[in-house]
């Protein structure tokens, strides 16, 4: 026993060293390996459907988990991401979604921590893909033209520097920048049709934000499957009118209690500036129970949180931050994270979750 002992011992220590040897070589293979599978593992592969990617679930707090706003839409094999949030369109490259093949931008409203990472959303979109040969379409609300213009003027140097590097095949002058479009709702309606080609329909739904006016919502219709993304917004009848239905409801979400914690704790440090931030806030967003109001009351089938607020670093505090909220719905309701795909495959009512970092 005791040989066999020492000559465990003797493999261990054999195999340790040949693993620091020739560790740079062990390192590479693995490394080639990932790169495969992360370029292999793209959204073609997706059974027809409703396919909804979260690139961004948090808010404009620092959050290392989340990344600012940002939501992917594949329709079929057609692709939408819904605002721009800080480090949301790299996180859509990485979860395979078709960075490169967008056929459009929506932007719910017009706050920094849904737009700021619009430039980059847009230059990935014209050289990330098959050489896009006309601006990529953000629809978004009035101030949209202003927007795209500031991001078209301040990634124009750096546009011409990828055409003199990579040519026109791969960075087609015509595809340049953003093209932008802006929502004209009438004062008496709520809801506004974007699209409608028979298997995809989009529609608009205006929310209350105030004092951002106006501000919208979104509806995604593909072939008997549905998504509603709330935007930012209090508990908003139009929207649940709009939602009715749905499959899956994308609803923001901001405890006040976890809130409070915050600024007092700011108020004592002496960051009266923070705190009264932290105060304003309070009236012009959903707390958790009125999301799960929304959702049932619109009759979703699923309900996931987004756009947190605050902060959640661990897992452990989502019970405290939901509160009541599965007492007001009685569907499937969870916080959404960064790296997720939630599938709705047509011909169904089958609603997939997959983790994809």
């Amino acid at each position: 026993m005791r040989r066999l002992s020492l000559l465990g011992i003797f493999l261990f220590l054999g195999a340790a060293a040949a693993v620091y040897v020739f560790r740079a070589e062990l390192g590479m293979a693995v490394y080639a390996r990932a790169v495969e599978r992360g370029v292999s593992e793209t959204s073609a592969s997706l059974p027809d459907g409703l396919h909804v990617f979260l690139c961004g679930t948090g808010s404009p707090m620092p959050d290392d988990r989340r990344a600012g706003p940002c939501v992917g839409i594949l329709a079929g094999q057609r692709a939408f991401v819904v605002d721009a949030g800080s480090g949301g369109p790299r996180k859509l490259a990485r979860m395979g979604f078709p960075v490169g093949a967008l056929e459009g931008v929506l932007l719910s409203h017009l706050h920094s921590d849904h737009i700021d990472a619009l430039g980059e959303l847009i230059m990935l979109d014209w050289v990330g893909g098959n050489g896009r040969r006309a601006p990529l379409s953000v629809t978004g609300p009035r101030g949209t033209r202003e927007v795209v213009a500031g991001f078209n003027a301040a990634y124009h140097i750096d546009s011409g520097y990828r055409i003199g590097h990579h040519g026109e095949a791969v960075a087609p002058p015509d595809g340049v920048g953003g093209l932008a479009r802006e929502l004209a709702m009438p004062e008496h309606r709520d809801t506004l049709t974007l699209l409608d080609d028979g298997d995809l329909r989009i529609t608009a739904i205006r929310v209350d934000h105030a004092p951002v006016d106006p501000a919208f919502g979104y509806r995604f219709d593909y072939r008997g499957r549905s998504v509603a993304l709330s935007g930012d917004t209090v508990f908003q009848r139009a929207f649940v009118d709009a939602a009715s239905g749905v499959d899956l409801m994308l609803h923001e979400a901001l405890q006040p209690a976890m809130l409070n914690l915050m600024r007092a704790a700011m108020r004592r440090h002496g960051r009266d500036n923070t705190a009264r931030i932290l105060t304003d806030i309070l009236d012009y967003h959903a707390t958790p129970d009125d999301a799960a109001r929304a959702a049932r009351e619109a009759g979703a089938a699923a309900l996931v949180l987004y756009h947190t607020v605050p902060p959640l670093p661990l897992d452990a505090f989502n019970a405290a931050f939901l509160g009541d909220a599965a007492q007001a719905f009685d569907g499937p309701l969870r916080i959404g994270r960064d790296g997720e795909r939630i599938s709705l495959p047509v011909g169904g009512r089958a609603i997939v979750n997959k983790t994809l970092f």
